[in-house]
């Protein structure tokens, strides 16, 4: 059965990894990973932006005061005055809102007049990719976007400003957790992303994203990859935000905007830009304003921050020696420490990753490692409880009836194979015959015969299986008894004569009990011996039963036949092993059937420390 097990486990495990590598490769658990980020990145955000970025909001308060957006664009002229006042220009005023189709001609005409008075102008365009909804692209680690084309302001205004692209970059769940910093068309044109452009604009030193982030680098080379992590540190209600109105009406101080990165966008409730989306979900915020993700975006690239992967060869390793541990470990303790060191384990991994975060923001994606970990340990448990359950079984159906529950558990605990078939080993063996019997069963009716009969092999059983002995079999009205075997029994000479001569002291209630009520005499002879026997799963493929065979059984049973009732006859063997601890007569030499040597046989009298009890009633008896 073990070896059958062994089989199994193997076959199964293997069979759990493959399962294990189809499920890392389908990416089935990234949306537990990325709920692992977001509580990461929740936690480590300070809400401490660069002072130097400004939110211009198109909020209520605006529409209130200047009306139904889309506005006349001839106002967007008096707003550039107002925020690029002498002497406190900033540095970058970046609008997240489309001027892709032309308006009234006045009033696009004024605009772009305004626009071509001031060089801080970002406008934004849009790449449109295949499947684009909402100027979104689903993130494919292993692709750079396919630009079709780009839609761009009205040609009249474009040639007066900077261009960025805004199109968001969503993860499968519609969480915004990634930014392409540049995208490139069919023909070749790099466009940065609005955040990158500003903080170009603003003089950050971008080199590192530039290495990063080269779309003329193939994705999976080392250099280059192509979406940055967005490192949110800021929530909505952490950058400085000033109404549009407030700002066309003079009411904010200009000194705001000194050398500062502005973005003009939406935040009003209801409104969007054109492309029918102005917010969406982030790690940290459930509905960012876009004009915010970008304002994280340009944070993170003015401090220079970066959110790191661990490389995909460490995770696999990681995974794979957990693994192999968690096989390992069901097998090799027991399961209420098992099952600890497993939560222990992926508490600790859980923990650590989170540690991880906070110190180095790093990322270590555990949900397929803590999913190996998971499947290995319940994989190898279940197969070892099965195994537990039916060695139980097979111990409890084998030798549950002839030996102590203790023994039984023992034999489970300390995973004893108890296999089919024999070996050889030092046991003891008892032979016992009730004498007597046939007259008594001459007087009793089968009912009482059988009652009398069970009174007296429960005695024997509950004192054999008090001392540890093995019940192997009870033959009409006699019984054998087996020391030493299937589990070893320290001194079980000693433990046999103990257990023979506990069985005659019991037998004397027994037998006045039958005498007074029956008027007939029982008594039991008791034979022992030990020596080297074949001991196992013996029998057919119809019956199996487990005994001890050989020469020396033969011995106990001869040693027993001689005995008179009430005696306990040993061997020498038994003698020397047992005579510190009882009190024997002096022994004869005794010639045995089928045996060309005499065998000689002591008579156990009794207890060692009953000797002076014994003697004094021999004597009584001379007398």
């Amino acid at each position: 059965m073990r070896e059958k097990i062994k089989r199994i486990a193997i076959v199964l495990n293997v069979v759990v990894l493959i399962a294990i590598g189809l499920i890392y490769q389908s990416h089935f658990l990234r949306s537990i990973d990325n709920l692992l980020l977001d509580y990461n990145m929740v936690k480590a955000k300070h809400g401490q932006p660069n002072e130097n970025i400004v939110v211009v909001a198109i909020d209520d308060e605006s529409l209130q005061d200047l009306g139904r957006f889309p506005w006349d664009r001839a106002v967007y002229p008096q707003f550039l005055d107002m925020i690029n006042q002498p002497g406190n220009e900033p540095k970058a005023i970046a609008f997240d809102v489309l001027f892709n189709e032309e308006s009234n001609p006045d009033s696009d005409a004024a605009f772009a007049d305004g626009l071509s008075q001031y060089d801080n102008v970002i406008l934004p365009v849009i790449g449109n990719t295949e499947g684009d909804v909402f100027n979104t692209i689903t993130v494919n680690p292993k692709e750079w976007p396919t630009v079709y084309s780009v839609s761009k302001p009205i040609p009249s205004i474009a040639e007066h400003v900077q261009l960025a692209n805004i199109n968001r970059v969503i993860s499968n769940d519609a969480v915004i957790r990634q930014t392409w910093l540049k995208i490139k068309t069919q023909d070749g044109e790099v466009i940065p992303s609005l955040a990158y452009k500003a903080a170009q604009m603003y003089g950050a030193d971008l080199s590192k994203y530039d290495a990063l982030t080269d779309p003329n680098t193939e994705p999976g080379k080392k250099s280059a990859k192509n979406t940055v992590t967005i490192d949110y540190q800021n929530v909505t209600s952490d950058f400085m935000t000033v109404g549009f109105s407030r700002v066309l009406n003079g009411e904010i101080d200009p000194s705001v905007f000194k050398n500062a990165i502005v973005f003009v966008g939406f935040t009003a409730v209801g409104l969007s830009d054109d492309s029918g989306q102005d917010s969406g979900t982030t790690p940290i915020e459930k509905n960012m304003k876009l004009v915010y993700v970008h304002a994280n975006i340009v944070d993170q690239l003015l401090k220079g921050t970066t959110v790191n992967h661990t490389p995909v060869w460490v995770e696999m390793l990681a995974g794979l020696i957990l693994f192999a541990l968690f096989i390992l470990i069901p097998w090799r303790m027991k399961n209420i420490y098992s099952i600890l060191i497993f939560l222990v384990v992926i508490a600790g991994i859980l923990y650590g990753q989170y540690m991880y975060y906070q110190e180095s923001t790093t990322i270590i994606k555990t949900a397929d490692i803590i999913l190996a970990i998971t499947l290995a340990y319940l994989t190898n448990v279940s197969l070892k409880s099965y195994l537990e359950s039916t060695q139980k079984s097979f111990v409890t159906r084998q030798f549950g009836r002839y030996i102590s529950p203790d023994l039984v558990k023992q034999i489970v605990a300390q995973d004893i194979d108890i296999k089919l078939g024999g070996d050889s080993k030092n046991i003891t063996i008892l032979f016992l015959d009730i004498r007597g019997f046939t007259p008594l069963s001459e007087k009793l009716t089968p009912p009482e015969l059988v009652d009398t009969l069970n009174t007296m092999f429960n005695m024997i059983t509950e004192t054999t299986l008090r001392n540890r002995g093995t019940i192997d079999k009870f033959i009409g009205d006699a019984a054998m008894i087996l020391f030493n075997a299937p589990l070893d029994v320290e001194n079980h000479p000693v433990m046999a004569v103990k257990t023979a001569y506990e069985i005659q002291q019991s037998m004397n209630k027994i037998r006045d009990e039958i005498l007074e009520r029956y008027g007939v005499e029982v008594n039991v002879g008791i034979g022992i011996h030990t020596g080297n026997v074949v001991v196992g799963n013996i029998g057919s493929y119809l019956r199996v039963d487990y005994t001890a065979i050989g020469d020396n059984v033969n011995i106990a049973a001869r040693i027993e036949s001689q005995t008179k009732k009430g005696q306990i006859h040993v061997s020498e063997h038994v003698y020397e092993k047992t005579k510190e601890y009882f009190l024997f007569n002096e022994g004869e030499d005794r010639m045995f059937k089928g045996k060309s040597h005499p065998i000689r046989v002591y008579e156990v009298l009794g207890r060692l420390e009953d000797a002076p009890a014994i003697q004094e009633a021999a004597a009584a008896k001379e007398d």
